[in-house]
């Protein structure tokens, strides 16, 4: 029975995952049709599923801080950000490019990978609609910039606030290991991306010169409101930052925020809960279920014994596995129910070897964050951005953004591989 389980869940993930990458039908559908079969057949219980699969800090995150983001936007703060950027870069696409997604990075680190991309795509659709130029080039570098940025910090990425909590490893013993690297990485994926992009990102000068005359000021709708919200903001943003000391999840952080400025704004309820993601957070309830039913019936599990035991204990052939199956993985299953199944395995292996195995968290906070930038459902910032920019009339296919970011993500984790073997075990 238990064989049957096994096998049984592999193939209703691939043919689920099969469905996204065919794009036929709504990856929402899919996702919860796939969640759907896993609990009918008995691969996991809805008790389950409930208490363990599904990930309601995450969710608590993304509606929290949709909510925050749709209420600033009525302010027209976005738009003055977007008009900003485009003087600061006088309206060249590439160098627009450029500054966005070090923006993103930047942000990304120091608050995190989901909050910043919901603040920021808004600002590049508003801007490259100005400009008249495809915004596709724009949301991909910022996807891909966002979870190299995230990678840097304890806080940045959803695997690393998970391997910290279960190693005590401190903010800065990760800003110190993983910061040099995602910094290199970051450089080289923007150089990759402006060459590959360099032709395709041109603006009319007629476009290029209206924005140039649009004052940045003269975008604010309403700067009562706006103060409120970025006082709120502030208030969130430094609980994300001090929610360890805090002992408050960032759902909790999230939430708070977004019901205090519902309540000091008095805007409408109603009309704020429909400009939340729907289909993206039933994406990720559907998303996790189905891995939950992996989990559940030990295909998780048993790849990642299979992983320990190829190495047979050596700390430096286990961190350089750990770096490349954990970003392979993370790119094809979401990167947090795998760094969740493998904490507990290092944990044990640890305690068997009775080395010291901080250079295989390195790795594996490595592999996680940077592997998920490999395909549109790798990570959770990867589909926010997809929602938003559906929600927008653009298309963000599986396909397209696989054939950009795939690439790129191989040969971030080749830089990694390159650091990890010089800064722990080049003697």
């Amino acid at each position: 029975m238990q064989e049957v389980l096994f096998y049984g869940s592999i193939l209703i993930f691939v043919v689920t995952y099969g469905l996204i990458i065919w794009e036929k039908y709504h990856r929402m559908v899919v996702a919860m049709s796939g969640g759907s079969i896993m609990l009918l057949f008995g691969f996991l219980n809805q008790d389950t599923a409930i208490k363990e699969a599904i990930d309601f800090n995450t969710l608590g995150l993304l509606i929290g801080m949709m909510i925050l983001v749709t209420i600033t936007r009525r302010t027209g703060v976005f738009e003055a950000l977007a008009i900003w950027a485009a003087t600061v870069t006088e309206a060249y696409p590439l160098r627009l490019l450029a500054l966005l997604s070090a923006i993103t990075a930047g942000a990304s680190a120091l608050l995190d990978n989901v909050t910043t991309v919901l603040l920021i795509v808004p600002v590049t659709i508003t801007l490259t609609d100005k400009l008249n130029i495809n915004p596709l080039p724009f949301l991909i570098s910022e996807i891909i910039a966002s979870n190299i940025g995230g990678t840097a910090t304890l806080i940045g990425d959803p695997p690393n606030i998970m391997i910290g909590s279960a190693t005590g490893l401190s903010f800065n013993a990760f800003a110190s290991n993983l910061a040099p690297v995602s910094i290199i990485i970051l450089l080289a994926t923007l150089l990759v991306l402006l060459f590959l992009y360099r032709n395709d990102l041109q603006v009319e000068e007629k476009d290029r010169l209206q924005v140039l005359k649009l004052n940045y000021k003269d975008e604010i709708k309403d700067s009562a409101l706006l103060k409120k919200s970025l006082l709120v903001l502030g208030l969130t943003l430094s609980g994300f930052v001090f929610h360890s000391v805090l002992h408050l999840d960032s759902a909790t952080v999230a939430m708070s925020g977004a019901i205090f400025l519902m309540l000091i704004s008095k805007e409408e309820p109603e009309e704020i809960l429909l400009n939340v993601e729907w289909p993206t957070i039933f994406f990720f309830i559907g998303l996790f279920v189905l891995v939950g039913g992996l989990k559940a019936s030990g295909v998780v599990g048993a790849l990642a014994q299979w992983g320990l035991a190829v190495t047979q204990g050596q700390v430096m052939e286990t961190a350089l596995l750990m770096l490349w199956l954990s970003a392979i993985a993370s790119a094809f299953i979401d990167n947090i129910p795998f760094v969740a199944t493998m904490i507990p395995m290092l944990q044990e292996m640890a305690q068997l070897s009775g080395g010291n195995l901080e250079p295989v968290w390195w790795s594996l906070a490595l592999g996680a964050c940077l592997g998920g930038n490999g395909t549109l459902i790798g990570a959770t910032a990867n589909v926010v951005v997809a929602g938003i920019a559906e929600k927008n009339g653009i298309l963000l296919s599986f396909k397209h953004y696989l054939k950009i970011a795939f690439p790129l993500m191989i040969g971030s984790i080749l830089i990694s591989h390159v650091y990890v073997y010089l800064r722990y075990f080049c003697v």
